[in-house]
């Protein structure tokens, strides 16, 4: 499984271990990445994600999975994020209008 964020698609970064010596050795950066379990209200139902701790504060800040998506343009989503959000548009386009 990938070390990449299912939203903001941040992956894994490299660098250098240095210590007092000034001796160097190559280390890996990870993201923090979290399971977590979205409630889509055009689903109806909950969809887990792989989420860095930065992409799940910016979901929840636009008030969940399916306003995120839909407000965001495509080419600043990674290819998953791109699929859920087809399958928010169609659940939401088969949904009766209530007047």
């Amino acid at each position: 499984m990938a070390r990449r964020c299912a939203i903001t698609g941040k992956g894994v970064l490299t660098g250098n271990n240095v210590s007092h010596a000034n001796n160097k050795s190559r280390r890996r950066f990870l993201p923090n990445l979290q399971e977590v379990s979205l409630l889509s209200d055009a689903l109806n139902q909950t969809v887990r994600l792989r989420l860095c701790t930065n992409g799940l504060k910016t979901v929840e800040h636009n008030g969940g999975i399916d306003s995120y998506l839909l407000s965001v343009t495509d080419s600043k989503l990674p290819e998953a994020a791109r699929r859920l959000k087809r399958r928010i548009q169609r659940a939401l386009a088969s949904k009766p209008v209530a007047a």
